[in-house]
Order: structure tokens, then sequence, then C-alpha cells
């Protein structure tokens, strides 16, 4: 697939290791979720000028044996006898860089800790002796976003304050996945509204999506006993989140299903989920924390959802038919899919229209409003507190559904709250995705 986007993390990243070629060293932090396209970034952008080393699960001698071989062959760097430990690979690195530019790439960097965990100690000592007199760029790549934040933004651990620089490596825009449809003559605002709501923008994904074919349905194309969908969730998340991955799931599950209040994920699964939901938002990153647009810092109308779109779809259809998935009638998930997607997408219709009023810079808030009980739900708020000017819309997948005149209704009490503004009442419907 052809490489889209990314081209002001490219001049960065290049812009860094020539001032590291210069002699002003420095620390890359890049993290991102697994699929989303930073190994492919660290490969575009450096092609073969830079030494990429990946932390597989082996042994530390047997990994070191891995290194060596790498860095004798790219770098053609004479290294006698085996090393055994990552701390001697990384001083050689350490000090071939003091006399040869060096762009150092240390993928799914959070492994290091089943490797051996005495390596951050390390690696920060060798950081703080050589830094001054390296011409070194050290780019720490990883898929754990919660143990790569705290590795060094946790003033506890030894890589405390040693970044000079981050990444957090984004999904691609709605605009870019037009483009993508359009290049593969595919593109229509249907096309458009699928592929984000099960792809989110994640290249992975949208790469899966281009290998369908076109002459067929989708959902058998995408849903089958060879798709690597079916286990994709699992895989990416099993992992994070250890021996409480059932709950977590649950949690998933039922939030994918449209219950987004914690009070009806509790009624659903019968027990407190509290901690969890603060670990899926802070630590892990999947879930968003949601209030209405105004709302106090303190304000109990919270609701959640799953950031990544992927992983909503999959709860939606693949983890909730599981019993399907057992008996491998993936024509039961087609037929399931196919009946409920229309109405499922509208809420990623929601955030296309939203990512579309972001991108035009007209305003300063964007949101989504709702009284106590969910009452008057109004779907996007946008806000230009500088003009004095603002939107209220509803979205529906099809135009004959709007009704303003009952968003109208609805917004009475935020019409209030808007006093001396310009407000714009409007609808928008698949047609009016402009990308």
């Amino acid at each position: 697939m052809k490489f889209y986007n990314r081209d002001s993390e490219q001049q960065q990243l290049r812009l860094w290791s020539q001032q590291a070629a210069e002699g002003q060293s420095s620390l890359t932090l890049m993290v991102g979720r697994r699929r989303v396209g930073k190994t492919g970034l660290l490969a575009h952008t450096y092609q073969d000028s830079a030494l990429y080393l990946f932390i597989s699960r082996k042994s530390e001698p047997l990994l070191c044996e891995e290194f060596t071989e790498q860095i004798r062959a790219q770098l053609n760097l004479p290294i006698f006898g085996q090393p055994r430990s990552l701390r001697e690979v990384l001083e050689i690195l350490f000090q071939y860089a003091q006399s040869q530019p060096l762009t150092l790439i240390l993928d799914e960097f959070q492994d290091i800790a089943r490797v051996n965990p005495a390596v951050f100690s390390e690696l920060q000592n060798l950081w703080d002796r050589y830094r001054a007199r390296c011409k070194l760029h050290l780019i720490c790549c990883g898929s754990l976003y919660s143990l790569m934040t705290r590795l060094f933004q946790d003033s506890k651990e030894p890589l405390f304050g040693r970044a000079d620089h981050r990444i957090n490596l984004q999904p691609l825009k709605p605009a870019y996945i037009a483009e993508l449809l359009r290049d593969s003559g595919r593109y229509s605002a249907a096309s458009l509204l699928t592929w984000y709501t099960i792809s989110g923008g994640v290249p992975k994904y949208l790469e899966w999506l281009v290998n369908t074919d076109p002459q067929q349905n989708l959902w058998a194309s995408l849903i089958n006993e060879f798709s690597l969908v079916i286990e994709e969730g699992r895989y990416r998340l099993a992992e994070e989140f250890g021996a409480e991955q059932s709950t977590y799931f649950s949690i998933l599950a039922t939030l994918a299903s449209g219950k987004t209040s914690r009070s009806e994920i509790e009624s659903v699964l019968e027990t407190s989920i509290g901690p969890y939901l603060k670990r899926l938002e802070e630590d892990f990153d999947i879930i968003q924390r949601i209030t209405p647009v105004f709302a106090t810092p303190n304000s109990r109308q919270v609701k959640y959802r799953i950031q990544d779109a992927f992983l909503s779809f999959w709860f939606r259809f693949i983890y909730r038919y599981r019993s399907a998935v057992e008996i491998e009638n993936f024509a039961f998930i087609c037929q399931a899919i196919t009946r409920d997607f229309a109405t499922y997408s509208r809420t990623w219709l929601e955030q296309l229209f939203r990512a579309q009023l972001a991108a035009s810079g007209e305003y300063n808030l964007i949101g989504s409003y709702w009284e106590a009980g969910n009452k008057n739900e109004i779907d996007i708020v946008a806000v230009n507190d500088f003009s004095k000017t603002a939107l209220i819309a509803e979205v529906k997948r099809n135009p004959d559904n709007l009704r303003l005149s009952h968003l109208k209704t609805k917004a009475q009490r935020l019409e209030q709250r808007l006093a001396g503004y310009d407000i714009t009442f409007c609808g928008f419907s698949l047609h009016d995705l402009a990308v």
C-alpha cells in the first residue's frame, strides 16, 4: 500500500538525526497503539540509514548474538568476541557514535523489561556518560502505552527526564482515507464511512480493506475462516490486560454495545468497575471519558467511548458473537453486521463530522451535549469564542430523518448558555461529507 501522510513526523525525525550528526545528541520517545504504523514510519523515513534493533522475547544472550550480527553487517564494525549482555552491545554503539553519526532505533522498547529490566538503569547510565560526546539519535519506540509512558515520565524510573522529543503517532486523518479510496477507485461517502468505522485510520486495517475484493461482499471478504480480523482484538489486548483480561473484555464489549455510562455497564456486569475504567482511560489509553460541552470539571454527567474504531467494531461484532466464531459460522456474523452496521456506524459518522469541523480551524470547542438523564442529547456543538459564533447540529445517515425543529426544541437550555452568540442550526447526513 502507498505510504500516506506522516510528512511532519518524517521531517522532525530527519531534523533530529541531522542535529545529532552535528553533535547534538537526543533521545526520541515514539509511542502509538499497535498497528498504527510506527515501524513503517521509521522504515520509510530512514530506509537503510538507521540501525534498527527489534527487542524480541529471546534470552538476553540470544538477543545479543542477533544484534551483534546486525551491527557487524550494517555498520561494518568489527566486534571481537561475543557480547552476552545488552549493556555491552549498547556501549559498543555509544562508543561508535563518538566518531560516527548514528540513528539507533530500539523497537518494542518496553519488552526490555521481559529480557532484563536492569537494562533501563544501564541505559540511563550510558546515556548520561556518553551523550555530550556522541553523535547519536536514539529512538525508543513502543506499543504498550502505559509502560512506555511510565518509563520516561514517572520520576521513580531511571529514564525519567531523559527523552528530548516525543511522538505520539496517531491514525491517519479522514482526508487520507478518502485519498486512499480514490486511489483504489472505490470512493463514495458510504465507503468512507465504512472504512473509517472499521479502521479509524489505522494503516494496517486500511491495508486489510484495500486487499478485499471490490467485486465481492465486503463482510464476506473481511470475515471468514482465513481472516486475521477474528483474533486481532484478542491479540492486541491480551498481553496488556494479563490475568484480568476477562473483566476488561466484558467492559469493552458492553461499551461497544451502546452502554456508555458507568452505571449502565455495572448494571449489566453486576460488579463495580471504577478502577478498571480508570486504567482503561489513563493507563491503556483505550477509552475516552466524555462530558457535555460546558460541563463543570466534577460533573457526574459522564459517558465513555472506545477510542479505537477497530476495537469498537471487533467487540461489537466479533467478540459479541464469539460462539458463532467457535463453530466457524462466519456467515452468521456477516448477517449481523449487515443488519446492524447502519445504526452502529452513526456514532462514527458523528466523529467524521467532528473531524471535518476541527480541520476547518473555525472552532475552539467541539463536543456533544446532553442533560441529566440523557435528555435533550445533541450530537455536535461547535463554538468559536472569538467570533461569538456557534454551530448546533444533529447527524443522521439519511437526510430525510433530519428534524431541525426538534433540534431547536432540544437546544433551548443550551441556547441560554450561548446567549450573545450567533447560533447556526444544521443537520449533517452522509451526503455532507466533504473530504
